[in-house]
Protein backbone atom coordinates (compact mmCIF):
# COMPACT_ATOMS: atom_id res chain seq x y z
CA UNK A 1 0.00 0.00 0.00
CA UNK A 2 0.78 3.34 -0.19
CA UNK A 3 -0.27 6.97 -0.06
CA UNK A 4 -2.20 8.52 -3.22
CA UNK A 5 0.14 10.07 -5.67
CA UNK A 6 -0.62 13.52 -4.44
CA UNK A 7 0.59 12.98 -1.33
CA UNK A 8 3.98 10.94 -2.49
CA UNK A 9 2.71 8.19 -2.92
CA UNK A 10 3.77 5.40 -5.54
CA UNK A 11 1.14 5.20 -7.97
CA UNK A 12 1.27 1.65 -8.78
CA UNK A 13 0.10 0.64 -4.99
CA UNK A 14 -3.10 0.66 -3.73
CA UNK A 15 -3.97 3.20 -1.28
CA UNK A 16 -6.71 3.37 1.32
CA UNK A 17 -9.39 5.49 -0.73
CA UNK A 18 -9.03 2.93 -3.25
CA UNK A 19 -9.99 0.33 -0.52
CA UNK A 20 -12.64 2.30 1.37
CA UNK A 21 -14.18 2.35 -2.76
CA UNK A 22 -13.39 -1.32 -3.27
CA UNK A 23 -15.09 -2.65 0.18
CA UNK A 24 -18.27 -0.76 -0.74
CA UNK A 25 -18.18 -2.52 -3.94
CA UNK A 26 -17.33 -5.96 -2.87
CA UNK A 27 -19.89 -5.49 0.05
CA UNK A 28 -22.48 -4.72 -2.48
CA UNK A 29 -21.63 -8.03 -4.76
CA UNK A 30 -21.47 -10.54 -1.64
CA UNK A 31 -25.01 -8.87 -0.22
CA UNK A 32 -26.39 -8.91 -3.89
CA UNK A 33 -24.56 -12.24 -4.73
CA UNK A 34 -26.72 -13.89 -1.28
CA UNK A 35 -30.00 -12.20 -1.64
CA UNK A 36 -30.01 -13.45 -5.92
CA UNK A 37 -29.21 -16.76 -4.22
CA UNK A 38 -32.43 -16.85 -1.84
CA UNK A 39 -34.08 -15.52 -4.33
CA UNK A 40 -33.15 -18.44 -6.53
CA UNK A 41 -31.78 -15.97 -9.27
CA UNK A 42 -29.42 -17.18 -11.90
CA UNK A 43 -26.50 -15.09 -11.83
CA UNK A 44 -24.12 -15.68 -14.36
CA UNK A 45 -21.65 -12.32 -14.23
CA UNK A 46 -21.42 -9.27 -12.32
CA UNK A 47 -18.29 -6.34 -12.83
CA UNK A 48 -18.62 -3.05 -10.91
CA UNK A 49 -17.38 0.09 -12.15
CA UNK A 50 -17.01 1.67 -8.81
CA UNK A 51 -15.71 5.34 -7.70
CA UNK A 52 -15.18 7.66 -5.15
CA UNK A 53 -15.68 11.44 -5.12
CA UNK A 54 -13.01 13.47 -2.53
CA UNK A 55 -13.24 17.19 -3.45
CA UNK A 56 -9.89 18.63 -2.96
CA UNK A 57 -11.74 22.44 -1.92
CA UNK A 58 -14.33 20.59 0.83
CA UNK A 59 -12.47 20.56 4.58
CA UNK A 60 -11.98 17.99 5.85
CA UNK A 61 -10.84 16.31 2.62
CA UNK A 62 -13.05 13.04 2.61
CA UNK A 63 -14.39 10.39 0.65
CA UNK A 64 -18.13 12.44 -0.12
CA UNK A 65 -19.86 9.55 -2.15
CA UNK A 66 -18.64 6.23 -3.92
CA UNK A 67 -20.89 5.51 -6.79
CA UNK A 68 -21.20 1.65 -7.81
CA UNK A 69 -22.11 0.76 -11.34
CA UNK A 70 -22.43 -3.01 -11.28
CA UNK A 71 -23.40 -4.78 -14.77
CA UNK A 72 -25.41 -7.95 -13.94
CA UNK A 73 -26.27 -10.43 -15.83
CA UNK A 74 -28.72 -13.32 -15.16
CA UNK A 75 -30.12 -15.92 -16.59
CA UNK A 76 -33.45 -17.42 -16.83
CA UNK A 77 -36.79 -16.44 -16.57
CA UNK A 78 -36.91 -13.22 -14.62
CA UNK A 79 -37.41 -9.35 -15.32
CA UNK A 80 -34.99 -6.07 -14.18
CA UNK A 81 -37.28 -4.90 -12.23
CA UNK A 82 -37.15 -7.88 -9.61
CA UNK A 83 -33.11 -7.62 -10.18
CA UNK A 84 -33.53 -4.20 -9.11
CA UNK A 85 -35.28 -4.84 -6.49
CA UNK A 86 -32.94 -7.66 -5.35
CA UNK A 87 -30.14 -4.69 -5.89
CA UNK A 88 -31.91 -2.46 -3.18
CA UNK A 89 -32.26 -5.51 -0.95
CA UNK A 90 -28.29 -6.18 -0.81
CA UNK A 91 -27.79 -2.43 -0.75
CA UNK A 92 -29.91 -2.34 2.58
CA UNK A 93 -27.62 -5.33 3.70
CA UNK A 94 -24.39 -4.13 3.10
CA UNK A 95 -22.79 -3.82 6.31
CA UNK A 96 -19.80 -1.29 4.70
CA UNK A 97 -22.47 1.18 3.35
CA UNK A 98 -24.22 0.97 6.21
CA UNK A 99 -21.46 1.88 8.37
CA UNK A 100 -20.61 4.83 6.01
CA UNK A 101 -21.41 8.73 6.51
CA UNK A 102 -20.72 8.75 3.07
CA UNK A 103 -23.11 8.34 0.22
CA UNK A 104 -23.10 4.95 -1.13
CA UNK A 105 -25.19 4.72 -4.66
CA UNK A 106 -25.57 2.15 -6.65
CA UNK A 107 -26.66 2.47 -10.16
CA UNK A 108 -27.05 -1.33 -11.73
CA UNK A 109 -27.73 -2.20 -15.62
CA UNK A 110 -28.83 -5.64 -15.90
CA UNK A 111 -28.72 -8.53 -18.95
CA UNK A 112 -31.07 -11.23 -18.92
CA UNK A 113 -29.70 -13.96 -20.91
Amino acid sequence: MSADPAFRGTPDLQNPEQLLVMAAASCQLLSFLAVAARARVDVVDYQDDAEGEMPEDERPMRITRITLRPRITVRGDVNEERIQHLVEVGHRECFIANSLKTDVVVEPEVWIV
